[in-house]
């Protein structure tokens, strides 16, 4: 969904924020990192992690989108605005809604991008960073002496953001990505700082249908039809591979090519109008499937059948070729039958 292969970093600011005015600090000028190994290590740290995630946003507000200020902030920086000012009206948007009493103080990085490819289209960006904990690290030194030593400091590295969004400045609505790592204390960030709902795109659509087949193939079909452990993987493993296979959605045929039953896909279809009322989500017919958004869903469609303790069967192709039966002693058993073995 997302590359930076070829992202480049066109400016970038640090500001101290903090709810004590006399701890917080605005920077007046951007930070001029002076070569490519800078580069790639910053945007290891600070682009990496949106690599993996699935969900897409867009900006809102109760009254109108207008009103949302980081949206206005946001597109008046992709308008040609001052950087560094527009920068230092984010940090006090942010101190404006930080009112809960467990949320920390932090170092806030803005950054510009160019050539962030989403969807195979390159776009501009902006990055959003509050930065709360830092790790520990083991500086190396040498001494004058010619010894070597060993210094113990605190920073910043690669490991998981604390809170972090990344707008694409796509076609509007704009697209946007959130990380919050320390929502257990606040949902501040999402919530009130970017404000955001979940955009109607193929990304989340492609999330939110397979999460209701899955949840038709393992709630409701084995409820009303005979079936069996292997008949539910099978189904589940079809559903994935439609979406494998194919660039674009349609439910009609995707019912069809997967439940193959009339009555299967009649009672699919009642399930899946009171999955959508009850989970207030709006799906569309037909949409584009996100690739990578298939990925990670394929992760939790489990194709393993598990026998006590003793054993695991993976069904990955026709479950015709797997029987299951009871002997004469009371004992289950499957049979498998095959042409070839590896």
């Amino acid at each position: 969904m997302i590359q930076i292969d070829d992202t480049i970093i066109r400016e970038l600011i640090y500001h101290r924020i903090s709810l004590d005015n006399n701890n917080q600090v605005l920077n007046e000028a951007l930070y001029d990192f002076s070569n490519d190994e800078e580069e790639v290590v910053l945007k290891k740290i600070f682009l990496k992690p949106f690599l993996s995630v699935a969900a897409t946003y867009e900006f809102t507000h109760e009254i109108d989108i207008d009103l949302n200020p980081l949206y206005k902030l946001s597109e008046s920086i992709f308008e040609g605005s001052d950087f560094i000012s527009q920068t230092k009206s984010i940090c006090q948007h942010l101190k404006s809604v930080s009112k809960h009493p467990n949320i920390k103080d932090g170092d806030l990085f803005i950054m510009r991008f160019d050539n962030i490819n989403f969807n195979n289209e390159l776009c501009k960006g902006l990055g959003i960073y509050k930065i709360e904990n830092k790790e520990n690290f083991i500086e190396t030194t040498k001494y004058f002496n010619g010894e070597a030593g060993l210094t113990f400091r605190k920073g910043i590295g690669s490991k998981r953001l604390d809170k972090a969004c990344l707008i694409l400045f796509t076609e509007k609505p704009f697209t946007v990505f959130t990380i919050d790592n320390t929502s257990n204390e606040t949902d501040y960030w999402q919530n009130e700082f970017i404000k955001v709902k979940l955009k109607n795109d193929g990304v989340n659509s492609t999330n939110q249908f397979l999460s209701l087949a899955k949840s038709f193939v393992t709630k409701q079909f084995p409820s009303e039809f005979e079936t069996t452990k292997a008949g539910q993987i099978d189904l589940l493993n079809r559903s994935v591979e439609y979406f494998k296979k194919n660039e674009s959605f349609d439910k009609q045929s995707f019912e069809q090519e997967v439940f193959q039953d009339n009555e299967v896909i009649k009672s699919f279809q009642n399930f899946d109008s009171k999955y959508r009322q009850e989970n207030e989500i709006d799906i569309a017919d037909d949409f584009l499937i996100s690739s990578q958004a298939v990925k990670k869903q394929a992760r939790v469609f489990k194709s393993v059948l598990k026998l006590d303790k003793n054993f695991h069967i993976y069904i990955h192709g026709d479950h015709e070729l797997i029987k299951q039966g009871i002997d004469s002693d009371g004992r289950k058993f499957y049979k498998i039958y095959f042409e070839t073995e590896s």
